[in-house]
């Protein structure tokens, strides 16, 4: 092992921190376990205030073990620190492998806690109670080194007691890889969304309509602080048979001279991921959009400036943007123009390009994102 991956092997990850914990506090503490290299408590660019992180390294990586084995979750002004190793691989950070999730935890399970009752089914890397500023939020991640540890702690704790709380423990999961999920699973559904009824509706009339597709558990119309409806409501069925006979039977019928709609209703996630895609698209729709109405100019004469750029095009369209790149004052003989209008640059183009402007040809290309 190099001297450089040995001192990154050595080196401990410390959070949790009080914002007043300082290098030399830390210095202190960890040095009485063996020499320390160096200490780096991360802060704010801004501020300088600390970002209740910081990155112990050993010169021996004993000694970091050590430290790592016997200091994990003691107190510093107050607050129980929390140490794992520093994980420079973004890719072992990332994948999920060996990563567990844990909900329905007890507010009385704290970090300290949750390490204890996971470790006896391999090496953590890192556990972590998430919390806000009322408390334990009632889920957590145990990190372990490998992913048979993780499958043992699954199988051994999911369904298990843990301060009269029923916990579930399965594998961690990106987002990415939920939202992925619900957009490939089968769309099996018992409650239906409906909505564009109007506000002369109320649970019993809408109960009305929908049962004769097949047994309701539950009818609820949406209403405003008046109690008068808001136009939009659910339908709760017994099975996905009845459900989905519904929805293709009253999906764009009329209710009072209104065209409804009816369709799967959603769950809070499932509307996230529908809306985080929708958004990407108009994303990527704008970027497109821009990509589309730039136009880059080469070969220009060193006589033209961003005026007489704007002069020769403004006729194609409006606009936005004009630049002829400069170094020291001098033209670097190129430049580009930002429409409003993808037309409009289409247009320019095809006129401009290879026209003599100055003393030379235009070289006209359309704008590539990069």
């Amino acid at each position: 092992m190099s001297v450089e991956a040995k001192y990154r092997a050595a080196s401990l990850y410390v959070g949790d921190l009080h914002e007043d914990v300082t290098e030399d506090m830390l210095f202190m503490k960890f040095n009485t376990v063996g020499p320390v290299l160096s200490i780096r408590i991360c802060r704010d660019l801004v501020s300088s205030r600390s970002l209740g992180y910081a990155y112990v390294n050993f010169l021996q990586l004993d000694d970091a073990q050590k430290a790592l084995d016997t200091m994990n979750f003691d107190l510093i002004k107050g607050k129980s620190i929390r140490l794992m190793w520093s994980q420079r691989d973004a890719y072992l950070r990332k994948s999920g492998i060996g990563n567990v999730f844990i909900k329905n935890l007890d507010k009385s399970i704290d970090n300290k806690t949750l390490y204890e009752h996971f470790s006896p089914f391999g090496k953590i890397l890192s556990s972590k109670v998430m919390s806000d500023d009322k408390g334990s939020k009632g889920y957590g991640f145990v990190h372990y080194q490998d992913q048979s540890a993780a499958d043992r702690a699954i199988e051994e704790m999911n369904g298990k007691l843990l301060k009269d709380c029923t916990i579930f423990v399965a594998r961690f999961k990106s987002r990415k890889d939920r939202e992925a999920e619900l957009r490939e699973k089968p769309s099996e559904f018992t409650n239906v969304y409906i909505k564009n009824f109007g506000d002369d509706m109320d649970d019993e009339r809408l109960r009305e309509i929908f049962s004769k597709y097949g047994q309701t558990l539950s009818v609820k119309v949406m209403k405003d602080a008046t109690g008068k409806s808001k136009g939009f409501g659910f339908v709760s069925f017994d099975s996905h048979e009845a459900a989905k006979t519904a929805v293709e039977e009253m999906n764009g019928q009329d209710i009072n001279g209104q065209t409804i709609f009816a369709g799967r209703a959603q769950n809070k996630v499932e509307r996230q991921a529908e809306l985080k895609e929708k958004f990407e698209q108009m994303k990527r729709e704008r970027i497109r959009a821009r990509q589309a109405a730039k136009l880059y100019i080469k070969n220009l004469d060193e006589t033209i400036d961003d005026e007489t750029l704007r002069r020769e095009f403004s006729s194609f369209g409006s606009i936005c943007r004009v630049k002829v790149m400069q170094e020291a004052g001098q033209s670097k003989g190129f430049g580009l123009i930002c429409f409003f209008s993808p037309d409009a640059a289409a247009k320019a183009m095809a006129e401009m390009n290879g026209r003599i402007l100055g003393s030379k040809p235009l070289n006209i290309a359309l704008g590539q994102k990069h």
